[in-house]
């Protein structure tokens, strides 16, 4: 595996004391993340709007037991 940063960021992390290595496991993490939310709502965005239609037709499920 290879990684490429670019060389005056590094140098700036350096200086600031920053752990290289956890900041781009931090950044990786929130990167994939982010990536499997937009994946999971891509491949549920049909029952979403399947879902969505229905409550407007029918109206919330078990509405008739909401105490407000």
């Amino acid at each position: 595996m290879n990684l490429t940063l670019p060389g005056a960021l590094v140098d700036e992390a350096k200086a600031l004391g920053l752990n290289l290595s956890r900041a781009c496991e931090s950044g990786l993490e929130a990167a994939v993340a982010a990536e499997r939310a937009r994946r999971w709502q891509a491949d549920n965005r049909p029952f979403f709007h399947w879902y969505n239609a229905k409550v407007e037709k029918e109206g919330l499920p078990l509405a008739q037991y909401r105490q407000f």
